[in-house]
């Protein structure tokens, strides 16, 4: 059996996460309850230990009410009884519907205990705020989060979607009013989309010591290889989108470029695309996908997978982009 991946510390949490992390949104929306099963347990009993999801996964989906993605999870932790192998990340504040939405504490007090009671556990190891809210002071924000984490509901909490100067303030009001502190950042980052966070958030993210556990590692899948043409569209329920964002004279330049490395560490781009991100000395776990035990086994390979400074010297020329830092 291959050696588990050395776990990573997350920020200043105490929390010790995998060098990738399962992102949950598939659950219950693209993988039946069955499939997800067997997802979560392939993903643990390769050493992993970090999944993350949203009370909001997947209210995007026809006839889904939000909460499907944790409803999946706390189904599973009860049929296995494998929560104290888990690092469980949640977030709150998408719009839920019927006013449910933000950061307001009141609110924060009531979807937590809904993704608790989905989840089928008493804690959250990582609670996060999937988008800023500026119209809710963040003293009150952050003092909402101090009481669960008192409480026992949290360990730890996070933020998503931030920008620089919001996620500087808000670490400047933790530390001025005593508050628990945001010991992660979920932002976009993947080879094609580089430039914000490497000119703005590393920087502050690496100054201040949070965890960076960016979110569409694999560009919703372009960076795959599987989006090569215009009629490569077809073949996923995002792949209209994917291919609108991403197939361009640059997309194109990172995939042939990831197909380079790929062949010559016979391995696949996917692999090569995460493996790159991991190596990133301020990245902390990127998170990804899979929909079959076979994408799965992709993930796992990329933990494994050594890129030498010529890849990643031809990769990061292949992604140029303004703003962005080798």
């Amino acid at each position: 059996m291959a050696q588990a991946p050395s776990l990573r510390p997350l920020g200043r949490s105490g929390l010790q996460v995998s060098p990738l992390c399962f992102g949950g949104n598939v659950f219950g929306w693209t993988v039946d309850e069955a499939t997800s099963f067997s997802l979560l347990d392939a993903w643990l009993d390769a050493g992993m230990n970090f999944i993350d999801t949203a009370d909001v996964y997947s209210r995007w989906a026809p006839g889904h009410a939000g909460g499907e993605s944790e409803s999946v999870i706390g189904k599973w932790l009860r049929r296995s009884g494998r929560r104290a192998d888990i690092v469980l990340a949640t977030k709150v504040g998408k719009d839920m519907g019927e006013g449910r939405v933000g950061l307001r504490p009141e609110y924060i007090r009531q979807a937590v205990d809904a993704s608790l009671q989905r989840l089928q556990t008493d804690y959250i190891d990582l609670y996060q705020s999937h988008d800023d809210d500026a119209n809710v002071p963040l003293a009150d924000t952050l003092g909402a989060f101090a009481d669960l984490i008192a409480a026992g509901k949290v360990r730890a909490i996070g933020a998503s979607n931030h920008s620089a100067p919001r996620l500087a303030e808000a670490l400047r009001t933790s530390a001025e009013l005593g508050l628990p502190r945001y010991e992660s950042l979920q932002p976009l980052y993947n080879l094609y989309d580089r430039a914000v966070l490497e000119r703005d958030l590393a920087p502050l993210c690496a100054a201040e010591q949070v965890g960076i556990i960016n979110f569409y590692a694999l560009a919703a899948g372009f960076l795959t290889g599987k989006y090569r043409s215009s009629e490569d569209a077809a073949k996923s329920a995002r792949g209209g989108k994917t291919v609108a964002t991403y197939l361009n004279p640059r997309g194109l330049r990172i995939v042939q470029a990831l197909d380079a490395v790929a062949a010559r560490l016979d391995s696949q781009p996917a692999c090569v695309a995460l493996a790159w991100q991991m190596q990133r000395p301020f990245v902390t776990s990127p998170i990804a996908s899979a929909t079959s035990l076979a994408q799965l086994q992709q993930l796992v390979q990329a933990t494994r997978l050594q890129l030498s400074a010529q890849d990643v010297a031809e990769l990061n020329q292949a992604s140029q982009e303004e703003g962005a830092r080798d």
